[in-house]
Parts: C-alpha cells; sequence; structure tokens
C-alpha cells in the first residue's frame, strides 16, 4: 500500500506540472474577420446648467479582435438638423474622427435628424429629445451587502405621472473604468419618487461619484437593456449567442451595409457626491 501511495503521489505531481505548463502556453485562434463597419457614436446630451452648445459626434470602424488600436474616420460630413430645418454642422478635430458643433440648440420635445455622409455612403437618424427629471439627493448605508459591511449609495428622482417615462441611468466612480448602466421604464413607479441604488464593495470613504439620469426614447431604452445584458454575461444556457444590435441608423444608400450605434438626444441630470 505504502508504494501505491507514493508512485499516486509522483503521478499527481506529473499531472499536475503538465497542466501548469500547458496553461503558460499561448494559443493563437484564426478567426475570421468581418469587412469594417462604420460606427457612429452620437449621443447628445444636454446637461441641466448648460446652454448645450457643445456637442460631440465620434466616426469609428469596427477592427480585428485583436487589434489595440481602434481605427477613426475621418472627412466624413456630419450633420443634426431640426423640425425647423436649421443644420447644425459639426466639424472634425483634423485626424481624430470626432466631428464638433459649438452652436447647437437643445429643446425638449424636439425631434432632431442626424446625417452623417462617409465613403460615399449616406446614413441618416431621427430622434427626439426627451427630458430628464433631477437627482433629487443621496443616501450612504454603510452596512449593505451581502456581508453587511458594503457601501450602498441610494439616489433618488421624481418621475412626471403625466406621461410615460423611459430612463438610462449612470454611475461612475474613480474606482472603475467604465460606468455602470441601467434602462428601464416608469411602469411601476408612474408619478412617484422612487430610487437606484449601486453597491461596490471596494467603495470607501473619500471616492468620487457622479449620478446621471437621461430622458430617452422607449426604442433606445430597449437597444440599451440588450446591450447591458450582453455585456455583464445576461441571458440563461438556452439562450442565443450575443450578434450586432442594431440601431436607429440607416444607410440610404446601401441598407445591407448598415452602420453600428445609436443617435440618442437627451436631458440629463447630474449630481456629483463623495462617498462619506
Amino acid at each position: 500500500m505504502r508504494t501505491i501511495n507514493k508512485n499516486f503521489k509522483y503521478i499527481l505531481l506529473l499531472i499536475a506540472a503538465v497542466s501548469i505548463s500547458s496553461c503558460e502556453e499561448v494559443v493563437d485562434v484564426d478567426l475570421n474577420t468581418a469587412a469594417p463597419k462604420l460606427v457612429i457614436d452620437a449621443s447628445i446630451d444636454w446637461v441641466k446648467g448648460t446652454d448645450g452648445s457643445h456637442q460631440k459626434v465620434k466616426l469609428t470602424t469596427t477592427t480585428g479582435f485583436y487589434e489595440t488600436e481602434i481605427p477613426v474616420v475621418s472627412n466624413a460630413q456630419v450633420r443634426i438638423s431640426n423640425s425647423s430645418n436649421t443644420i447644425f454642422e459639426f466639424i472634425e478635430s483634423p485626424g481624430t474622427g470626432e466631428y464638433l458643433c459649438d452652436n447647437f440648440v437643445p429643446q425638449i420635445g424636439e425631434t432632431y435628424k442626424l446625417t452623417v455622409i462617409s465613403g460615399g455612403q449616406t446614413y441618416e437618424a431621427t430622434e427626439k429629445l426627451f427630458a430628464a427629471p433631477d437627482v433629487e439627493s443621496v443616501a450612504q448605508n454603510n452596512e449593505g451587502g451581502v456581508s453587511g459591511k458594503d457601501i450602498e449609495l441610494k439616489y433618488f428622482f421624481s418621475d412626471n405621472g403625466a406621461e410615460n417615462n423611459f430612463y438610462l441611468t449612470a454611475f461612475e466612480t474613480n474606482i472603475t473604468v467604465f460606468p455602470d448602466y441601467d434602462a428601464f421604464d416608469d411602469e411601476f413607479f408612474q408619478g412617484n419618487q422612487t430610487y437606484g441604488f449601486y453597491l461596490n464593495e471596494d467603495l470607501k470613504a473619500g471616492d468620487e461619484t457622479t449620478f446621471s439620469i437621461y430622458g430617452v426614447s422607449q426604442r433606445y431604452m430597449n437597444y440599451m437593456a440588450i446591450l447591458t445584458e450582453i455585456t455583464e454575461g445576461g441571458g440563461g444556457p438556452w439562450s442565443s449567442p450575443p450578434t450586432n444590435v442594431r440601431g436607429n441608423i440607416i444607410n440610404y444608400t446601401d441598407s445591407k451595409n448598415f452602420a453600428l450605434g445609436y443617435f440618442r438626444v437627451s436631458e440629463v441630470s447630474k449630481m456629483d457626491y463623495t462617498v462619506q
């Protein structure tokens, strides 16, 4: 029995050594790369307390999985017009793919049309500017989470009971790289005060945070709900594999050569908070 146990231990050590060396081996997977698609980042945000005149649209393309740089798109024509046919031109900061406007005029309830002409293709989208409720207050609970020792933050706002509303919320902090997004409607709190909350076991006193609430369309809410589910690994074992999520941008030159991204126009309410 002693000999068997001793030999068994050697076998386990050998298997472990082989496993470790295998884990260290780099395996390059040969992936198929599709033709690049235009990506239009056109989020027009009218932050409360500002005139909303400074806006930006960014154009890039998709690229290979292993690429570390995202290609930008230069020399495009970018403009937004309103229902009165007032045109707001967006001019590129040379070589950046960022198209800037300094005279945009936001108006609640107004409908805007985005036009992008690039590579001989014309892309268009329309969207309405929706109002956002104020972030009224933030409450801190130092006994949150499963352990009862994590910091939980709640932000409060009041819904407009005279209409159906759709929201995008974002929570930003100095301890995370990307904002935490959520998209939802007012079905269960129509006309009432409600709250959202953020919980992170790494939050500590002195951390800087920002709560943002965007008024959005129902279609954009659905679009963001799908995106957040994909990025957070949502779905069950029988769910369909993720694919390109289509936004509201249409290619009127070649409908099959669609662009990725979404044209959104929103009023935004923000509140900064320092964790106590």
